[in-house]
This record gives structure tokens, C-alpha cells and sequence, in this order.
């Protein structure tokens, strides 16, 4: 059964395009792959903030169990890929993420606070895609990805905590609103390249 999502959906900006869950559908190879690369790059983010960030204890251990959370997830999607024979060879990187830290500031704290606010919006956005998608696949992954919700959820609520603690509550509610405006733009602006964060895919040409 699908959690609850309500406060993700309130929190993200848009919902995903209809066109993006069609292309998953079709593309479930290539959307496992780079689910494998997301929960890679999800723990080594929170491995660098743990090197970076050394004197706030509460940002290491969360960001030290989210860590091992992520690549638990990357162990279970391979074995996936494992039984399916799905090689796991190497694909680019989306727009996403990329265009959600180029509006990352420069001086800290700031610099910390809109890293963990962008991470909040990438674990909002992949929970919602996890359930936008469950009931389109088979049983196998269906399961799997809605065993995924719960524990993404909680690390979008990690990442926004934190940020809080650090900038409070007003200076939070701002850069929320900045970056979700360029969350949107990412989610609803055509991709040429199907990944688990792109944008709906560009009609082909005729």
C-alpha cells in the first residue's frame, strides 16, 4: 500500500508529467540503471557532507545513516538488474541535479543550507516518481518501489530540517521558493534523453 504523501506533493512545485511516466514504462531497463546511479550519487553526497561538515553532529549521523540507506537501495536495485540480466553499463547523467545545485550560493552557511535544501527536493521528487510509477509496473518492482517511499520520505525530511536549524524558518520559506521555481522548470521543460529526473521527453521530430 502506497504511504501517505501528502506533504510531498505540497512541498514540490509540479506534479511529474504524464509523458515522463509513460516513457518509464517503456523504458524500464534504462530507468533501473539510473535509479543504480541515483542511490550512488545520493550516498556520496551524504559521504561529502560528513567530510566537509565535521562540527555538527546531528548533520553526521543523519547524513551517515542516510548514507548506508542509499546504498542498501543501490544493492537491491542491482540485484535486480541481476536477475533481469540487465548490464549496467555506463549512461549520462541528467540535467537534474546539475541545475538544481547551479543555484547553490557561494558563502556559507548559505552554501550548506541550499545543499540540503536541493537535496530535500531530489528525495521529494524521487518518492513521488516512485509512486506515481509502482502500480504501472510488475509486481516485482512495484513492491520495491513502494517499500522505497517510506525511507525516502524521512530523507526529505532530514535534508529540510537541517536546513532549517541552520538558516530558520523565514530565510528557509525564501529559498524554498527560489529553488522550487528552478525544480519546476527541470520537471516540466522537454529532455532528449529518458532518466529517472528528466523532464517529459521531447516529441520526435516527423
Amino acid at each position: 500500500m502506497i504511504t501517505d504523501l501528502t506533504e510531498i506533493e505540497h512541498f514540490l512545485p509540479c506534479q511529474t508529467p504524464q509523458r515522463w511516466v509513460e516513457c518509464a514504462i517503456q523504458n524500464q531497463s534504462l530507468l533501473l540503471i539510473d535509479h543504480a546511479n541515483c542511490e550512488k550519487k545520493a550516498a556520496s553526497t551524504a559521504l561529502n557532507l560528513i567530510y566537509k561538515y565535521t562540527d555538527d553532529f546531528v548533520l553526521l549521523n543523519k547524513m551517515s545513516r542516510l548514507a548506508r540507506e542509499e546504498m542498501r537501495h543501490f544493492e537491491q536495485v542491482i540485484a535486480i538488474m541481476q536477475r533481469r540480466k540487465i548490464t549496467y553499463h555506463h549512461i549520462s547523467a541528467s540535467r537534474y541535479a546539475a541545475g538544481l545545485r547551479s543555484v547553490v550560493r557561494s558563502e556559507e552557511p548559505y552554501k550548506l543550507a541550499d545543499i540540503l535544501i536541493v537535496g530535500a527536493f531530489i528525495e521529494a521528487r524521487s518518492c513521488e516518481r516512485f509512486a506515481r510509477i509502482a502500480l504501472h509496473l510488475d509486481d516485482e518492482l512495484c513492491r520495491f518501489y513502494q517499500s522505497l517511499l517510506k525511507s525516502e520520505a524521512r530523507h526529505y525530511r532530514d535534508y529540510l530540517n537541517l536546513a532549517e536549524n541552520l538558516i530558520g524558518e523565514e530565510a528557509l520559506s525564501e529559498r524554498l521558493s527560489a529553488i522550487a521555481g528552478r525544480e519546476q522548470q527541470l520537471i516540466q521543460a522537454p529532455d532528449t534523453e529518458f532518466r529517472f529526473h528528466s523532464g517529459p521527453m521531447a516529441p520526435a521530430e516527423s
